[in-house]
């Protein structure tokens, strides 16, 4: 049974630990969002972690998925395996970005970049298994939502 499910436990675990730490490094500066001006729209606190607990097991999922296909489109899943890895690193800066360093205008640039990121990488999933990049569009919906509030941040702050 574990050979059967460890890359997706692996996976999940992986993109978890990114999420986990980011937020690990960012606990003591979280206080902010509740100081900040925000734009309309703008979530409770609490609703964060819970979203991002849900897309970081599904694009953990997501790219068991495209590892589990290489052997079918080798170029393909790799390529697609390179970009999650990019935007794995590009997520876990964003938060100490803005909560650590304050920084609302770069951060939105970040997410910019990032957003850029997914997009391909959605792209070369979807080259792999429709099914892994059907799964990143939660993730890349609200990094649009992230956006719109990080711009609004950074404009009323």
């Amino acid at each position: 049974m574990w050979k059967k499910y460890k890359n997706f436990i692996i996976s999940i675990a992986i993109a978890l630990f990114v999420g986990g730490f980011s937020a690990l490094l960012t606990s003591g500066n979280m206080q902010l969002f509740g100081e900040i001006n925000k734009p309309p729209l703008s979530p409770p606190a609490f609703l964060f972690p819970v979203v991002w607990t849900i897309l970081y097991i599904l694009m953990g999922f997501s790219s068991a998925v495209v590892f589990e296909h290489r052997k079918f489109k080798k170029r393909e899943a790799e390529t697609g395996l390179i970009l999650y890895g990019v935007n794995l690193f590009l997520n876990f800066f964003w938060s100490i970005i803005f909560f650590n360093f304050r920084a609302y205008t770069f951060a939105f640039v970040w997410l910019l970049i990032l957003w850029s990121v997914i997009l391909a990488m959605i792209a070369q999933f979807y080259k792999v298994n429709r099914l892994s990049a059907y799964l990143q569009i939660p993730y890349i919906v609200w990094v649009t939502f992230a956006g719109y509030l990080t711009l609004g941040i950074s404009i009323l702050n």
